[in-house]
């Protein structure tokens, strides 16, 4: 069976998609992006401010959906430029300090918003 997650805690879907599917005890998170909840707008700052708020963002929703980062089996990360990748890889290196997910990155050409990370995440119970 199918189950939409939606929490306040993290931004609203700018588009035709959830904020997360759960099925059969595995969580599809949405490629999340750096806006704050509240304001819905990006965080001011740079790529570290930037992936802090994605990663918050994507705690706030593996908690609406019961999951912890613990439970975090795969991310994808785009970045709008690879030069970036150490420091959001030092942020996001915070959130999975012991036993990490597997993980992929790529450099893309543009993300929504102009931000310049966006992460995906899959979880298993």
């Amino acid at each position: 069976m199918k189950r939409i997650i939606s929490t306040t805690n993290a931004p609203a879907a700018i588009g035709p998609y959830s904020q997360a599917v759960e099925v059969n005890g595995t969580l599809y998170v949405s490629g999340q992006v750096p806006l704050d909840p509240a304001t819905a707008t990006v965080v001011e700052g740079g790529i570290a401010e930037q992936t802090e708020q994605v990663m918050k963002n994507i705690g706030a929703i593996l908690e609406a959906a019961g999951y912890t980062y613990g439970d975090v089996v795969k991310s994808t990360c785009l970045l709008s430029d690879m030069a970036n990748f150490k420091a959001m890889n030092e942020v996001y290196g915070k959130y999975y300090a012991e036993n990490p997910p597997a993980r992929a990155a790529f450099a893309v050409r543009e993300l929504p918003l102009g931000v310049l990370v966006e992460i995906e995440t899959i979880a298993v119970k």
